[in-house]
């Protein structure tokens, strides 16, 4: 490995971790390849295009983060972003053969403190195959808040079309058009003034930040191909204000992703958040999803009754977690 490879840390084991910006991107190759089954197998989504990103960024030297290897082999790696006084953590993945909860932890730590020496005064992340064994750890080590949620499913032999609800005639949806953008922040940042999910994102707190969270949906593969047949608008036909935006991806051939979902607080439990997702759902089915997925956090109890009632299950539990200065 040479005289750059200067591990950061090591353990009682084989195991020592060192820079991502020390490797090439053909050394992630097996482990890319290990997780990019994993997500197929156990979310039906398509790694891919993130896991040529990360190779890409790697040759380049300019993806910031760690890896864990076992014998000069790279079994694990974590990254991270930093946008202003955030820190992002993209990624922390081990191999299933070395996979323990101290291992992921070991590898966030790292990150954290990186990112935390940086002079970031907040770090974000949400990791959909994280080991909850690691949770504890993250919690009493570094004061890591960490809230629980939940990816659904909805499958395509799920039953019949949808039936219209009580929205109808009160609101009007149009498809999505890049006009809709920051209209769709404003409706973004009132839904979410106070709720928990604004904790966890804290893009969700202003109109500017809810802009970049639209923009990082349309514009990157983070979050699948972003689909603009079955993203809507939805207009209060009084007063003709938006009222609420649902926004679609797939995330793999045929796997579509409600990426976002919400109303204003005016317009709750008068169904529109029903509505929206039952016109998104149909045109994802009519293009070719097998199944539909979405996230929500746990405690956001009217948000998990609303995706049980059309048909959504619970597929996976995973973790956001959350430091600040």
């Amino acid at each position: 490995m040479g005289a750059l490879r200067q591990s950061t840390e090591r353990a009682r084991d084989d195991t020592e971790i060192v820079a991502l910006r020390t490797l090439v991107g053909r050394e992630l190759d097996p482990l890319l390849l290990e997780e990019t089954v994993e997500w197929q197998r156990e979310l039906d989504w398509d790694f891919g295009k993130s896991a040529d990103l990360i190779r890409q960024f790697t040759d380049m030297r300019s993806l910031a983060g760690f890896a864990l290897l076992s014998r000069g082999e790279v079994v694990g790696y974590g990254y991270s972003i930093v946008e202003e006084q955030k820190g992002l953590v993209g990624d922390v993945y081990v191999r299933p053969l070395w996979r323990t909860g101290a291992a992921e932890a070991r590898l966030f730590r790292t990150v954290l403190d990186d990112l935390i020496r940086s002079g970031v005064r907040r770090v974000e992340s949400q990791l959909l195959l994280s080991s909850p064994a690691m949770d504890q750890a993250l919690r009493q080590d570094r004061g890591v808040d960490v809230r629980e949620r939940l990816l659904m499913s909805l499958r395509g032999d799920s039953g019949a079309p949808l039936p219209a609800g009580r929205a109808a005639g009160r609101y009007y949806i149009e498809p999505w058009a890049d006009h809709h953008h920051e209209s769709a922040a404003g409706v973004i940042a009132l839904a979410y003034n106070g709720h928990i999910d604004s904790r966890i994102n804290d893009q969700y707190q202003t109109q500017a930040g809810a802009r970049r969270f639209i923009y990082n949906i349309v514009q990157f593969p983070g979050c699948g191909t972003f689909f603009r047949p079955a993203s809507f608008v939805a207009f209060d036909l009084r007063s003709g204000v938006v009222a609420g935006i649902v926004l679609t991806s797939f995330v793999g051939n045929e796997t579509g992703h409600i990426t976002q979902l919400c109303v204003t607080p005016a317009a709750r439990a008068r169904g529109l958040g029903y509505e929206l997702l039952r016109q998104a759902v149909g045109v994802l089915w009519a293009n070719g999803a097998r199944r539909i997925s979405l996230t929500v956090t746990a405690a956001n109890a009217e948000a998990v009754r609303l995706y049980e009632r059309v048909g959504f299950r619970e597929v996976r539990r995973f973790s956001a977690y959350v430091w600040e200065r």
